[in-house]
């Protein structure tokens, strides 16, 4: 905050052009009737500020034009906007920074600071350029900042594994920044997209914000169907928008390529063709033990992205393909390892026995050989 910019109250109606300062902590603040106020500076909220640090003060020509200067100061951006577009010199219009100079985009019709704006919402908007003609028109995209917090940003799209840059730079508090225009028939370039994010405060202390790196899977088809692109707070345009960060959670949108899916597919029917062996059966007493051990590291190999609900439903899901193969033959002794933990699963397994298994017969398995960590059932 310098002498020249000018300011709104936080707390209070009012605002004007900063004239100096009271020590560290008090602004004074030249209102419309030409007062000058003391307030806070942590009250107070820059709105535009005096790129040349010069003061501008009100011009005291006569009352008439002090109250018709009042007046405009007074009113709201999107009004302001309005009246500029209509006429007004570029002297008093509020710009917008764009990474392409030749274009002017609007800002966000918000305050530069947001009450709860501490916490960090950022979203990728794509807006059609003519939405009547949804099929042909080019697309501009957008970074939408919906924090307090500065963003220093990367837009990156992929081309098979190597990434390129397509814009980077300096994204202000509750503002959007333009991006870059692409016509429909580069859609396609842009399936595959990341945005990195780094948030900080100017001039002020604020709560540490992790660096995001978050890649996305742009729907191309939905370029072409009119209903996916709705209204919102961010823009006049109906427009297609998808959440790099939530509430301070980055997205967790899983891009899953042609070529990793082919892969999957081939690693699925070699697993088919080469059925995976069954568990191993362990020699006791007069009966064969089956041993099957429940932990997920022994089931799967990687874990990734899936929830305790997605875990716990896959270990039941062995269990009871496990029960189902053995359900006929009678007095088969099967031990399920599931190790001792919290309990979670040993109580999902002994559930799931009296649902569907009530006449089978179940124990904890011999401490000595499984610890408190395993069930037998003896099938009836």
């Amino acid at each position: 905050m310098k002498i020249g910019d000018k300011v709104r109250f936080l707390n209070e109606v009012g605002g004007g052009v900063v004239k100096g300062f009271q020590g560290k902590n008090i602004v004074l603040v030249e209102d419309s009737d030409g007062f000058d106020i003391p307030m806070p500076i942590h009250e107070c909220v820059v709105i535009d500020t005096d790129d040349y640090n010069m003061s501008r003060p009100l011009p005291k020509v006569n009352s008439e034009k002090n109250n018709e200067y009042s007046a405009r100061v007074g009113k709201s951006a999107a009004v302001r906007e309005k009246e500029e577009t209509k006429g007004e010199s570029d002297k008093n219009r509020t710009t917008f920074e764009v990474n392409d100079a030749s274009k002017f985009r609007t800002p966000v019709l918000r305050q530069p600071e947001m009450r709860g704006g501490d916490i960090l919402n950022v979203y990728l908007a794509f807006v059609p350029v003519d939405i009547k003609a949804v099929s042909t028109t080019p697309f501009e995209s957008y970074l939408v900042n919906d924090s307090n917090y500065f963003l220093y940003y990367t837009y990156l799209c992929a081309e098979g594994k190597a990434w390129s840059v397509h814009s980077h730079g300096l994204v202000e508090p509750n503002t959007k920044i333009f991006l870059e225009e692409f016509e429909k028939s580069d859609l396609n370039d842009r399936e595959h997209v990341a945005v990195q994010l780094i948030a900080f405060k100017d001039n002020r202390s604020f709560s540490l914000k992790p660096v995001v790196s978050v890649e996305l899977r742009i729907d191309v088809v939905k370029f072409y169907k009119l209903h996916t692109f709705l209204d919102s707070d961010f823009f006049e345009m109906p427009s297609l928008i998808y959440e790099v960060v939530k509430n301070d959670i980055p997205a967790k949108e899983i891009y899953v390529s042609a070529q990793e899916l082919q892969s999957a597919l081939l690693e699925k029917r070699s697993a088919d063709a080469n059925p995976v062996q069954q568990p191993e059966l362990k020699h006791g007493g007069q009966k064969n033990v089956i041993e099957v051990d429940l932990h997920i590291n022994e089931l799967l190999d990687d874990t990734g992205g899936m929830s305790n609900r997605e875990i716990l439903d896959y270990q039941l899901a062995k269990f009871c393909e496990v029960m189902e193969q053995y359900k006929n033959k009678r007095e088969q002794r099967i031990v399920f390892i599931h190790g001792k933990g919290d309990g979670v699963l040993r109580k999902a397994l002994l559930d799931e026995l009296k649902r569907k298994y009530s006449k089978c017969r179940h124990q904890d398995a011999s401490f000595q050989e499984y610890g408190f960590g395993a069930t037998m059932v003896t099938i009836k």
